[in-house]
């Protein structure tokens, strides 16, 4: 039987994939000392059960990180047969490779500090980049938010419609929405002068009166996508949307997409923006719990995942 738990990162995404598996959300108490240390307690028998952990490591990312892992020790400690981490959001995956001398690989620190937790296998969703699943010596299954881009967008109904990607990068990313979508492919090159910082250069493609929607695996500063937006609309672009699995949403984010030719923004709720909903007319958010939720039932019951995203 399943037991699955959830720390305090995003107990709305796990009540709802709790729902879709018609359990209930276990028994957990995970609390704060008046010195910030985590303090958790397991208030069920979880010995030789299936165990699932939900928690994003998004803001603030070190605490959430930390209550991940001391729930997972005190899983451990209580004989669960196997401890599976659903880590929608995965933080520090932008740090998944040396970019300046003396500069750390904390994403490679963070899958080490899971899987010397006890944690047997990981569920993630979009990850900055794939190959941090090499980073982890324990399996892990990569989902994609793409099942529920896709129909949002199929349901728009645009006209002359070009997938454009806002880096290089993301090339491969927009590629593949391009073609289930049967649209063309645009890619903005720009040059980055610093960190949360980015220049649009020039666009390769023909946008001129295209219907363009800009898909990326998060919006951090919105300061990338929202520079993108700007050189779509003045290269012709008739209307621009915006897909992005994670919406971090930090800092001059909110401002920034309000003031910009968006004329709507997709996230999912990977991450919590329940609040910065209500402050932004132009994002929506878009549900994974029920694809979250069958990878769970298919993780349990030795399915395959990988074929919900054929």
């Amino acid at each position: 039987m399943i037991k699955v738990f959830a720390g305090n990162s995003n107990q709305p995404l796990a009540n709802d994939i709790c729902q879709h598996l018609n359990v209930s959300l276990g028994n957990a108490k995970v609390r704060t000392f008046s010195d910030g240390e985590v303090m958790v307690e397991v208030g069920e028998n979880v010995r030789g059960r299936d165990v699932y952990v939900i928690q994003s490591t998004s803001s603030p990312a070190n605490h959430n990180l930390m209550e991940l892992l001391v729930m997972v020790d005190a899983l451990k400690r209580a004989s669960a047969a196997r401890i599976n981490a659903v880590v929608p959001y995965f933080g520090y995956a932008r740090q998944d490779r040396k970019v300046a001398p003396r500069a750390p690989i904390t994403a490679k620190l963070v899958a080490d500090l899971m899987s010397v937790a006890g944690i047997d296998r990981l569920l993630t969703m979009d990850l900055h980049a794939g190959q941090i699943q090499g980073f982890f010596d324990i399996p892990v299954d990569h989902l994609y938010a793409a099942p529920v881009m896709l129909e949002e967008i199929r349901h728009k109904n645009l006209s002359e419609l070009i997938v454009v990607s806002p880096d290089a990068g993301g090339t491969e990313r927009a590629r593949a929405f391009a073609k289930r979508l049967h649209a063309g492919l645009a890619i903005i090159d720009k040059r980055r002068s610093g960190p949360n910082v980015s220049e649009v250069m020039h666009i390769i493609g023909d946008v001129k009166g295209k219907s363009c929607v800009i898909i990326d695996d998060m919006i951090d500063t919105a300061g990338t996508l929202c520079a993108a937006a700007t050189a779509l609309q003045e290269q012709g672009a008739a209307v621009v949307y915006a897909c992005a699995t994670h919406g971090v949403l930090s800092g001059p984010a909110l401002q920034r997409i309000t003031e910009s030719p968006l004329e709507k923004v997709f996230i999912t709720n990977t991450i919590p923006t329940h609040e910065k909903l209500e402050q932004c007319d132009t994002l929506r958010s878009l549900s994974v719990s029920h694809l979250l939720a069958e990878a769970i039932r298919r993780t349990h019951n030795a399915e395959s995942v990988s074929s919900l995203f054929v």
